[in-house]
């Protein structure tokens, strides 16, 4: 098992400077040496091991693969070449984008040209995983090829890399301005020599962001002559022709002289990407690598655990740092960002734009998880979201870089508004919120974005006529994947009516109320599963509930075995059609037992992790285990969450059963190895399940601490005996926000024996 060690191949000076930054941190818990951000970076992971401080703008990192599902944040572990380190990467998404502004350094003769296959660069380097290493906010690899070391770091704006060469007089880099991953098209590119050792340029290209603008200025630390390669070729496989423009630098170098360089972008202009270079003044590289260290120890220490077991601790750590990494800052040195309305905007003090918002996944746990150790940050998002709205004309449902991608269903947007202001957050203007929240109800967020005049109107569409205004449900023969998209949207209707109610809208409240119990159109009571409906009120045939289509059937990566207990916010109801709490439970413990095996043309690959028909790999499946605390049979849960947690999550590239999703599998994780989980954000009230580890201390924002004590914790005693809060016995497997967030003492005491909650 790789483990992210830099004694591996560091030697010299460079492991000095490494252990000296370690001592210089020995007063303090060094969080960040239980990371590994190798996990994630195999099976279907798609995470990225490269430098980031949380929620930074850039994000250097090495990429070894083009295009393919599994290179979605441009590398994979199995693979050995890196193509060089681009300056943008998206954290564990099914989609695919970034890859922008490419650096790799070279010696000898620089070859350009096409790809050799459609994933390898003519100036690509052969590497090995036993010479790479990753930390929080660093990144190091030896090019074999070429015969160089290269290391990178970060801060919020700026990249830093430095580069030890051999002796050579053809020494160099290529500044690659054309790559991007994922075959983006590129609109326009410039480039050009600022002067002997400084470059800048810029690129507009479209792809998942449709119009992705990105200024980027580099300065060297050496000065360097440059030739500008400037053509257009002719893509394989019918693609458009594509523009290219690269540098490439030349000079010489002594053996072992290193060579830095920083990097900085702009979503605005380049007087704004010059600008965030002043974020990093200096030439201190070890300087900007502590500092990245300390930002992540800042943000790992908001939870201590207590472990013997040094597998599952890293596991822990690399998943709360999985959860740090976006949201992203969107916002300049001077404040300037580019909105949903792809205008200049200028962000006002304390309320920083922000992008890379995966909300179909987030809603979940990401935000949930914020609401704990985080609050002020998640508000910043929230803040985010509501800017946007104000911009662009309705909240994003999938942000990425300025820009609505349409992608997903729902608007759960919402959801993590109304969780925080159900949890006691008072720093956004609510009305304001109602107003946003109720807009995306009525109107269509999942049209495609064309041009700039359709963008100021995109809201204008209505979000389904049959939904809100006709039959009351989303008939399966007018819309794809409408099932799902019914569920999601009698969910979202029901965050809407808590916050109405909240803020004495009585009339909305009850409205949007009865639009939640919408979910019940789509029960049929003879197969009791969640079924596709036609206008005419009859039910889908022919109905497998293993059947799977990937996005162009009555489901949205999944199946109905998945998606019939996606009712969160009415458990009590779903129990009602089920037949009552006895054909309930044998129904929820049928999805734990039954066969695994999917059917359809086009299986949805995100339908992964499977227990039974269960699948942890993959969003919709994430509240299930803790229903069973719902109807009385916690035992279950916990034998549920215990299988998942030992199962499902390892030290290891292969480490998650699915796509991180920006934070969201890692929080999972992270909730329910403390031993509890919200079933229903929106709902201020957490289900416990199964703790992990033996003691786990949460410091509260308020200074307070939250402890989650497990005695008689093992392996086999994974069910809960008895439970105390600040030494007051639990009535039930709930406890809520407000406790929570008021501090004390969570006392489970184990056994190795289902028991009766008491």
């Amino acid at each position: 098992m790789r483990y992210p060690s830099p004694i591996h191949f560091l030697q010299g000076a460079a492991l000095t400077l490494l252990l000296a930054s370690c001592a210089a941190q020995s007063d303090t818990k060094d969080y960040a040496a239980f990371v590994n951000p190798f996990i994630g970076t195999g099976g279907h992971g798609h995470t990225y091991p490269g430098a980031v401080v949380p929620s930074g703008m850039i994000h250097p990192s090495p990429d070894t693969r083009i295009l393919g599902w599994d290179a979605c944040s441009g590398y994979y572990d199995t693979d050995s070449i890196i193509n060089g380190f681009s300056h943008l990467h998206l954290s564990g998404t099914g989609c695919g984008d970034y890859g922008e502004v490419l650096l790799m350094p070279t010696v000898g003769q620089q070859r350009i040209g096409q790809p050799t296959d459609e994933q390898t660069l003519p100036y690509a380097s052969r590497f090995s995983h036993q010479k790479e290493v990753a930390t929080p906010g660093y990144y190091a690899v030896q090019l074999d090829t070429y015969g160089v070391q290269a290391e990178l770091t970060a801060s919020s704006r700026v990249a830093m890399h430095r580069y030890t060469f051999p002796e050579s007089d053809e020494a160099g880099f290529i500044l690659d301005l054309d790559y991007s991953l994922q075959g983006q098209y590129n609109r326009a590119l410039s480039l050009e020599v600022v002067n002997d050792s400084t470059l800048r340029g810029y690129k507009n290209t479209n792809s998942w962001a449709w119009r992705h603008d990105v200024w980027f200025q580099a300065v060297f630390s050496k000065p360097f002559t440059c030739d500008i390669i400037t053509d257009t070729i002719q893509q394989a496989n019918g693609r458009r022709p594509k523009p290219v423009k690269k540098a490439l630098l030349h000079f010489a170098t002594t053996e072992g002289e290193q060579v830095l360089v920083k990097v900085a972008l702009s979503s605005v202009d380049a007087e704004g990407a010059e600008k965030n270079l002043a974020e990093i003044p200096h030439w201190d590289f070890d300087r900007v690598k502590e500092a990245a260290r300390a930002d992540w120890n800042r943000y790992l220490g908001k939870i201590d655990i207590d472990t013997q077991n040094e597998e599952q601790r890293t596991v822990f750590y690399t998943a709360l740092y999985h959860t740090g990494i976006s949201p992203s800052l969107f916002t300049d040195m001077d404040g300037r960002y580019r909105g949903l309305d792809r205008e200049v905007h200028t962000a006002e003090a304390g309320k920083p734009m922000y992008t890379i918002f995966s909300l179909w996944d987030t809603f979940r746990a990401l935000h949930p998880l914020l609401t704990i150790v985080d609050p002020a940050q998640n508000s910043r998002y929230i803040q985010a979201l509501l800017t946007q709205y104000q911009e662009g004309g309705i909240l994003p449902m999938w942000e990425l870089a300025g820009n609505y991608t349409g992608t997903m269903i729902g608007y759960h947007a919402v959801p993590v508004i109304v969780d925080a202001y159900m949890k006691g957050d008072r720093s956004f203007d609510a009305e304001l919120a109602l107003k946003a929240c109720l807009r995306s109800a009525e109107y269509d967020t999942i049209a495609p974005i064309a041009t700039t005049e359709y963008l100021k109107h995109a809201a204008l569409m209505p979000i389904s006529k049959y939904y809100k205004n006709s039959i009351g449900y989303v008939p399966c023969d007018k819309e794809n994947e409408a099932v799902a998209k019914g569920l999601e949207y009698a969910y979202n209707d029901w965050c809407i009516s808590q916050l109405a109610s909240a803020l004495g809208h009585e009339e909305v409240a009850q409205r949007y109320a009865d639009l939640g119990k919408g979910y019940r159109h789509y029960f049929d009571p003879s197969v009791r599963f969640m079924r596709g409906k036609d206008l005419q009120g009859n039910w889908r045939t022919p109905f497998s509930p293993r059947s799977s289509n990937h996005r162009e059937d009555d489901y949205c990566e999944g199946t109905a075995w998945q998606w019939t207990w996606f009712v969160p916010h009415d458990v009590e109801g779903l129990v009602e059609l089920m037949g009552g709490r006895d054909a309930f439970v044998g129904k929820l413990d049928s999805l734990f037992t039954a066969d695994s095996a999917l059917e359809g043309d086009l299986v949805s690959a995100d339908i992964s992790g499977l227990i039974g028909q269960y699948a942890h790999g993959n969003e919709p499946s994430h509240h299930i285990l803790h229903l069973y605390n719902k109807v009385g049979e916690p035992w279950k849960t916990q034998e549920l969450v215990d299988n998942v947690l030992h199962n499902q999550y390892f030290n290891d590239p292969n480490g998650l059963s699915g796509n991180e999703d920006c934070g969201q599998m890692s929080a999972w994780y992270i909730l329910n190895a403390m031993g509890f989980y919200q079933i229903c954000p929106g709902l201020p009230e957490y289900s416990i399940g199964r703790p992990l580890f033996d003691k786990v201390t949460i410091q509260l924002p308020n200074g307070k601490q939250f402890r989650i004590e497990t005695v008689n914790n093992s392996a086999s005693n994974k069910y809960i005996a008895s439970a105390t809060l600040n030494g007051q016995p639990l009535p039930n497997p709930f406890f809520t926000h407000t406790q929570l967030m008021e501090g004390g003492t969570l006392q489970l005491v184990m056994t190795d024996q289902p028991a009766e909650w008491k």
